[in-house]
């Protein structure tokens, strides 16, 4: 029987934009490496956008392209636009995506009273001394004459790129940077021409086409949150026609969010804007691009058939360059999911990473750097690589030992170079500590990447066999093993007589504990990670009554990124949650806990049904006595308990190792 032939996607169609041809609706939307080095961009930088573009996204724009000295900050890892100087490093930048098959876009933005909580060397500044809620002070108003001048910065900039081989620009009006700013009626009070709240926008958008001619022009909107906000859907759709009208400019891009909730994290689950594409489309006449959230093929699709001409995305193109080619192939389940996890992509430390793509490494690697640990050693040096693509593998079989993100990157990684391997978990199902980090409210992004690891283990042909773990008789066929066993909470050992449970044991069973016992409390390790706001967050979910967090830490959820913690306490708020910090307990009574400040020593009780306790967490590896023949590593949290960033990378490198050997004859 002849198969169904699948019906063309929409989103690999091509589109005009501004006479320049984008070779799919895919656009992978502004973000930034680091990778830049007193303003300019690094080799470093050019080669991550040619291997984004070479994935086979229609257009790419890049950000964190600042147009003015007040927009820099201190460790000066924003491109510096204005500066004629850094010409052939932006150069290098736009022809690596260009060579990859790409329209390239470069975005331009002032951040206005955005500091980004940086110290910066230049006073904030914006339309009024409205102070923003995510900064301490109110900004400087900028005269008429100084907002002239950020008309002539952006002029200039522009100039800059497009003369370094961009094919246009965007501007950043969004996410409550200057441009916004003077759009939003909360924040502009303005009596002058630029109380006009477009004003400023349209005539950077006339300054710029002076520069560039018909070169497209965009500009990047977002939906802020809050009635109060003044840049509600209702506004941007009110201002949007006034501004093209005004200044004509090639396509908008609408987006959602201000700083720290602009990037969601794993609790949004579905585009925000999806629901709304059909009434932007009615009152927008450009070009729509539509961006945030979005992941999946279906909703991608529906965005189109809605009424958008583009979709933009990401975090998902730095999660996996080869997404677009991959859609557009049919082959979704391919690509390695962004989890929304906020990590690795929001640190900079020093440059952008991803926690689910190990291939994305600081300047001078070829990947993430990470050392498995050699607990037998072989006969001979073992050479170190960190080359993604691996030597075909001419040993014997090999055993991994773990079915968690460790143990399923190392299977994939060796499969795919010609190994035989065997997984073996006793746990009954794969995704070891993401699948159970995946258990908690808001927290399902994990099992993205679980689900991604285990369906590229089947498509691979890895024998992988849950609920056993091989004896010593079976271990002898191995002369590789790779020990991906994890981790175990140790129990926080309180005296007294109520009901205690480590966080594993309770996110496991939550949903069962919390009814019986609805008064909560959480004894966090003073860290702020998310064992113990995992912990509060399913209390809250199964009903529970009152739950209380005690930390000898100063403060709650002090561990996530500002992106995270700000998106927690906006869910939060409203919730029956009580927070003790600088606090420890003591002892249990029948019916609550005993707290004592860690500091002046003051004894509290507090009532409680249940205590919940987040224990350390310590490497878990089995007990047995390789033989001569046996090289055995071990990756992951059975080296040292630490993120899903680190379990990816060693599983990685230690297929890579072994692959290696097997390719010299060792």
């Amino acid at each position: 029987m002849t198969p169904t032939p699948r019906p063309p996607l929409a989103l690999a169609t091509p589109f005009t934009l501004g006479g320049l041809t984008l070779r799919n609706r895919l656009v992978a939307t502004a973000h930034a490496t680091a990778a830049v080095t007193d303003g300019a961009p690094t080799e470093t930088d050019a080669a991550y956008w040619r291997r984004l573009a070479q994935g086979g996204a229609g257009m790419v724009i890049t950000g964190g392209t600042a147009v003015a000295p007040e927009s820099t900050l201190p460790q000066r890892y924003l491109t510096e636009a204005w500066r004629p100087e850094i010409k052939d490093a932006v150069r290098r930048r736009a022809e690596a995506i260009t060579d990859g098959g790409a329209v390239a876009v470069a975005q331009l933005v002032h951040l206005g009273r955005e500091t980004l909580g940086a110290g910066t060397y230049y006073a904030p500044v914006s339309a009024a001394a409205v102070r923003s809620p995510r900064e301490a002070t109110a900004p400087h108003p900028l005269s008429t004459e100084e907002v002239r001048r950020v008309v002539d910065a952006f002029r200039i900039s522009a100039a800059n790129s497009v003369q370094a081989g961009f094919h246009g620009v965007e501007l950043h009006a969004g996410h409550g940077y200057l441009l916004a700013q003077f759009l939003s009626r909360a924040n502009n009070t303005r009596d002058d021409e630029y109380g006009d709240r477009i004003a400023l926008s349209a005539q950077v958008i006339d300054a710029i086409r002076t520069e560039i001619g018909e070169l497209p022009i965009g500009v990047r909107v977002s939906v802020e949150p809050g009635a109060g906000s003044g840049l509600g859907l209702d506004d941007l759709l009110e201002l949007l026609p006034r501004l093209c009208a005004a200044a004509p400019f090639a396509y908008v891009n609408i987006t959602t969010g201000v700083r720290n909730t602009y990037v969601p994290g794993m609790a949004t689950t579905r585009p925000p804007l999806l629901e709304s594409v059909a009434r932007l489309r009615s009152a927008v006449a450009l070009p729509l691009l539509v961006s945030q959230g979005f992941r999946s093929v279906t909703d991608i699709e529906r965005a189109l058939d809605s009424g958008a001409d583009l979709v933009g995305m990401a975090r998902p193109f730095i999660a996996d360059p080869d997404l677009a080619r991959k859609v557009i192939a049919g082959d979704e389940r391919s690509v390695r999911p962004c989890t929304g996890c906020n990590e690795g992509c929001r640190t900079f430390e020093p440059t952008g990473s991803c926690s689910v793509n190990p291939d994305l490494g600081p300047p001078g690697a070829a990947g993430r750097p990470a050392a498995p640990l050699l607990l037998t050693r072989p006969a001979e040096p073992l050479p170190r690589t960190l080359a993604p693509t691996l030597p075909d593998s001419r040993g014997g079989p090999v055993a991994v030992l773990g079915a968690g993100p460790a143990g399923m990157e190392c299977a994939m990684a060796l499969a795919r170079s010609g190994a035989e391997v065997t997984v073996f978990d006793t746990a009954r199902e794969a995704g070891g500590q993401a699948r159970l980090a995946s258990l908690a409210p808001h927290r399902s992004g994990w099992q993205k990447l679980v689900v991604y690891q285990r369906e590229q283990l089947a498509a691979l042909g890895v024998r992988v066999l849950l609920g056993t773990f091989p004896g010593a008789d079976d271990m002898a066929a191995y002369t590789q093993i790779v020990l991906a066993t994890g981790t175990e909470e140790v129990p926080v050992l309180v005296p007294g007589e109520l009901r205690t449970l480590t966080s594993t044991e309770f996110l496991r069973r939550y949903a069962d504990v919390v009814p019986e016992a609805p008064g909560v409390a959480v004894l966090d390790d003073g860290f702020g990670w998310w064992q113990g706001i995992s912990a509060v967050e399913s209390a809250l979910a199964a009903g529970a009554r009152e739950v209380t967090v005690i930390t000898p830490g100063t403060g709650f959820a002090t561990g996530l990124s500002p992106e995270n913690r700000t998106q927690l306490m906006n869910r939060l708020t409203g919730a029956p949650l009580r927070v003790f910090a600088m606090s420890t307990v003591t002892s249990t009574t029948a019916d609550g806990v005993r707290l004592r400040h860690v500091l002046d020593g003051q004894q509290t009780h507090l009532a409680a049904d249940v205590l919940v306790t987040v224990g350390e967490r310590r490497p878990r590896r089995p007990d047995f006595t390789p033989a001569a023949h046996q090289t055995v590593r071990a990756v992951g949290d059975c080296v040292v308990p630490r993120r899903i960033a680190h379990a990816v990378a060693e599983g990685r490198a230690a297929a890579e190792a072994v692959a290696a050997r097997a390719a010299q004859g060792l």
